[in-house]
């Protein structure tokens, strides 16, 4: 039985406490006082490109690469992510995260599955999306569905063949979120209600980017996401996707709806100076990811850094908590994760008192600590 003790991040309240576990939490018992350590769940990263130079296009290596950098970052469960690329090379990428998917990372974070964030994607709201943008025809979503490692996929809902796609996405048990898309308003709210209607979970590929902006008269995708009842939102909050009062007006407005991604590329974690995505030469300057042309391209956001952020800027650590964690393992169905309590899995981040990881543990084990010692003991 191993056991951690600090102040315990709950999904509405903080404590002091102790936590006994094995693979899974047994037992949590309050105390009157703890060290100045903090405790949260795993953080859940669901739209993750690469880090620390690999891309989660470069097959095996590259995915286990990124991944493990993202766990010394507190992530825990992790959905490696595709680009817009030509049919035979997202198939390929399947292939690979299929593998590390059964494989595993040692010493490294859960693989869930994959995101496929390309190629349904607008060819007029590419973002930093390569130019290979089709349609989802029927035969195409067959062999996503086949693969049998998609666990969410990015549809721009007024491309052809989406609703289709979308219902045969959602009947699968695959999250569809929109997004890369020109829908208007009423477009989005028709696919809200086809993937729910089909017993599916709807989300929005990081909000507020690459769509529509809310304008009086024309209140675009943003505003019928907000307005759902059970529609959750990613969203990019390095600041510089997202302005920290947008942040704030999404968070009061859809609550637990909202979650944090990094949309992480490979030159995360590196320093400033030229990088690629997708295979387009992009320039990190100051935390900031652009394309030639000035356009934002990915970021290179960890999740910590995305807490951190988030209490900057009025969030409490049970909130921010839930923003890198919870909200994102409810929306992807993982109902064994993303908050500390008894029956769950023993994923921990925990953290100093300036919210810099100090230790990792996946399903028990002690995977990283800040001072490079490992244990699984």
């Amino acid at each position: 039985m191993r056991s951690l003790t600090g102040q315990i991040i709950f999904p509405d309240h903080q404590s002091a406490g102790s936590i006994e576990f094995g693979s899974h939490i047994e037992k949590i018992t309050p105390l009157k006082e703890a060290p100045d350590t903090y405790i949260l769940p795993g953080f859940v990263d669901g739209h993750v490109h690469g880090g620390d130079g690999a891309d989660t296009m470069d097959g095996v290596e590259a995915i286990r690469k990124m991944a493990l950098f993202h766990l010394r970052h507190g992530t825990t469960t992790i959905l490696p992510t595709t680009i817009t690329r030509p049919w035979e090379d997202i198939l390929t990428v399947l292939e690979a995260i299929s593998r590390v998917m059964k494989e595993g990372v040692p010493n490294g974070p859960h693989i869930h599955g994959a995101h496929i964030e390309g190629p349904f994607v607008s060819p007029h709201k590419l973002g930093a999306q390569p130019a290979f943008a089709i349609e989802p025809t029927a035969e195409r979503v067959d062999e996503l569905i086949k693969s049998g490692c998609v666990s969410l996929v990015t549809i721009a809902p007024e491309l052809a063949h989406s609703d289709t796609a979308m219902e045969s996405f959602a009947k699968a048990g695959i999250r569809v979120s929109l997004g890369h898309t020109v829908a208007n308003y009423e477009q989005t709210e028709r696919a809200l209600c086809i993937i729910c209607g089909a017993g599916g979970t709807a989300g929005a590929t990081h909000l507020f980017n690459a769509m529509p902006s809310i304008q009086g008269r024309d209140p675009g995708p943003v505003t019928a996401f907000m307005c759902h009842d059970v529609a959750y939102a990613e969203m990019i909050f390095d600041t510089h996707h997202v302005h920290p009062a947008t942040f704030r007006l999404a968070s009061k407005t859809m609550d637990n709806r909202l979650l944090f991604v990094t949309d992480a590329m490979r030159g995360a974690g590196q320093e400033d100076g030229p990088s690629q995505l997708g295979g387009q030469d992009v320039m990190i300057k100051e935390g900031v990811v652009r394309l030639p042309n000035g356009s934002l391209a990915g970021s290179v956001l960890t999740l910590d850094q995305a807490f951190r952020n988030a209490v900057r800027h009025g969030a409490s650590l049970s909130k921010a908590s839930r923003l890198v964690s919870t909200n994102a393992a409810r929306y992807l169905g993982l109902h064994d994760r993303g908050e500390i309590c008894e029956g769950k899995l023993a994923d921990f981040a925990v953290m100093d008192r300036d919210f810099r990881i100090k230790e990792m543990w996946v399903a028990g084990n002690k995977v990283f600590s800040r001072e490079g010692s490992l244990s699984d003991s």
